[in-house]
């Protein structure tokens, strides 16, 4: 007979950024710098910092631990060692991964050598919240490791998500280096192909579109967001949606921006309302786009 218990811990559960895209450029060479990852640095940090790597299945990653503080630790020292790695590739070749980190109960099926349940399935949804190379955790997870976090790092409030098939929103925080930290210098993905915006409105009517960014670098185009399909790129049909709503751009710094045109019920990046008619802003993979009552999660793919 199977044998499982549950237990509270903390789960730890990562993906490669843009993973698609990697594999269908070098696939060789992207599963070659994978394994290389895999065995340098996330095997070693997960054991040193006591915890246990219970699949690497593809481009994802799960672990284990006994302590919330660990597992943060554990994803902090990972991305630093992951900048440093990723210095010595190409820029098309660097791995930037996410990772989510929850606290919850889990199923350990100790025949099989795995992990389930809730808290696991919450991991995941977190982790497809946090920013390529960034580190995205529970509300659960700040509020019992907030006053042990390193000095170099903070939490930084994410806002609530509606994250697929969870019925409950999801309230993260990412962990962000203070501006004045003396961390490793961080990297940032290049953004290409596409970006996708999926999401709901509060009465979960489901919205979405994709953006070519590729597109947007090389017209030197933007894309005017709103009801009115006479004027619009991107037309969402909502009541809370002004018929010329908002605006994504590409800034100097190759960063996607948004810009409020001056609607009614406004827009807001990670909870966070910006200013009609202001200047644009950047809007990164991994944030949180509301459009009037609309909300829609950003990401790159």
């Amino acid at each position: 007979m199977t044998r499982s218990e549950r237990r509270l811990s903390a789960i730890l559960h990562a993906d490669v950024a843009g993973f698609v895209r990697l594999v269908e450029r070098e696939e060789d060479l992207t599963f070659g710098h994978l394994r290389a990852a895999r065995a340098r640095i996330w095997q070693p940090t997960i054991e040193s910092a006591g915890g246990v790597l219970v699949n690497s299945a593809g481009d994802a990653i799960l672990a284990q631990f006994e302590s919330a503080i660990a597992a943060v630790q554990a994803a902090i020292d990972i991305q630093e060692r992951m900048a440093r790695f990723n210095e010595g590739l190409a820029e098309e070749q660097r791995l930037l991964f996410r990772i989510g980190v929850h606290v919850g109960e889990i199923i350990i099926d100790e025949a099989g050598h795995d992990i389930f349940g809730d808290g696991v399935n919450l991991a995941e949804r977190i982790q497809v919240l946090a920013e390529p190379g960034g580190i995205a955790v529970s509300r659960a997870v700040r509020d019992v490791t907030e006053l042990q976090l390193q000095d170099d790092y903070a939490y930084v409030d994410g806002g609530e998500h509606q994250a697929k098939h969870v019925s409950r929103p999801l309230h993260i925080y990412r962990v962000r280096a203070h501006e004045s930290a003396t961390t490793l210098p961080r990297t940032s993905l290049p953004l290409r192909g596409t970006i996708r915006f999926r999401g709901a409105d509060p009465r979960g009517h489901k919205f979405g579109f994709d953006v070519d960014f590729d597109a947007l670098v090389k017209g030197n185009q933007t894309v005017l967001i709103g009801r009115d399909s006479a004027q619009c790129d991107v037309v969402l049909l909502h009541a809370s949606v002004s018929r010329r709503h908002a605006r994504l751009s590409v800034g100097s710094d190759n960063n996607l921006r948004v810009e409020d045109m001056g609607s009614t019920n406004g827009t807001a990046i990670d909870g966070r309302p910006i200013a009609a008619g202001g200047l644009p802003e950047p809007l990164a993979p991994g944030s949180t786009l509301r459009l009037g009552d609309i909300e829609l999660v950003v990401r790159y793919d």
